[in-house]
């Protein structure tokens, strides 16, 4: 038997990246001029990704291809998935992600320059833990960037504020709700989810593109590349450089957390759960 469905998924994530630059493009070089300043100016681009949406946090840094100046925020009790059941199981990692008060326990943690901006990546971006973490952003000066789907936003009834409605600037992926492209004759639901490819898109153009920005300006970033590209001495410089810089800047967001700890902690003071899902 041969599966009639072979390169439906392949076919529908090409025309999905394709619209994303089409209709999106826009507001990804404001994510890439954004992320620049940031960097330039010796802060970070921070970035969140709980559940699967992790994975695009990965793909920006520290990796292959990528350089110093984004800020990977990702917990560990939202994003551990290979423990489908029982202890550090699935379901607790989509209850946390609905609970709200996580996201100002996060942002305690760090302090933050006037340029410095939040690329926020959910689905759904109906969860707690995004969308404060853009309100708090909001509250302590920083510009915040959304992506997320907006069909598979708007699909559910949720109370309540969504992503898309507090951040500065959203990158829409167009995702379809629940995630799934392809349909399976005698299946009721689909199969092959599509956020990863989209995030990827988003993530690499920003990247791309922020590089080149950051070039413009005079400014070399150390980009993490192979010793099958530039031999093994000029290789391991630009790691130790990379995780060096990186170190710098995160010294500085950590180091200066106190001045607005308890502003912050009090804001998280009241836990409450609210609506969701995991991505």
């Amino acid at each position: 038997m041969v599966a009639t469905t072979a390169g439906s998924w392949t076919r529908g994530a090409i025309a999905l990246m394709d619209r994303i630059i089409s209709t999106q493009g826009a507001a990804i070089s404001t994510a890439a001029e954004w992320s620049a300043d940031a960097i330039a100016a010796g802060g970070f681009a921070h970035l969140y990704g709980s559940g699967h949406s992790r994975i695009a946090v990965e793909e920006m840094f520290p990796r292959y291809g990528s350089f110093p100046g984004f800020n990977p925020l990702v917990e560990l009790s939202t994003t551990f998935h290979t423990q489908v059941v029982g202890s550090n199981g699935q379901r607790q990692a989509m209850f946390i992600e609905r609970v709200s008060g996580l996201a100002a326990a996060i942002m305690a943690n760090f302090a933050f320059r006037p340029t410095d901006i939040m690329i926020i990546f959910s689905v759904s971006g109906t969860s707690a833990v995004p969308i404060e973490l853009a309100e708090i952003a909001r509250k302590r000066g920083i510009r915040s960037v959304a992506v997320t789907s907006v069909a598979h936003s708007m699909s559910g009834g949720t109370a309540g504020p969504r992503l898309l409605d507090v951040a500065d600037l959203v990158i829409d992926i167009g995702t379809p709700p629940g995630d799934a492209l392809v349909a399976i004759p005698g299946l009721d639901t689909p199969v092959g989810p599509s956020s990863t490819a989209a995030n990827a898109v988003v993530v690499n153009e920003i990247k791309v593109q922020t590089a080149e920005l950051l070039v413009q300006r005079g400014i070399s970033p150390p980009v993490i590349t192979g010793p099958m590209v530039i031999g093994p001495e000029r290789s391991n410089a630009l790691f130790n450089a990379a995780y060096d810089d990186h170190a710098k800047r995160l010294a500085w967001a950590i180091g200066e957390a106190g001045t607005y700890r308890a502003e912050i902690e009090l804001a998280g003071s009241s836990a409450t759960t609210h609506r969701g899902e995991i991505e």
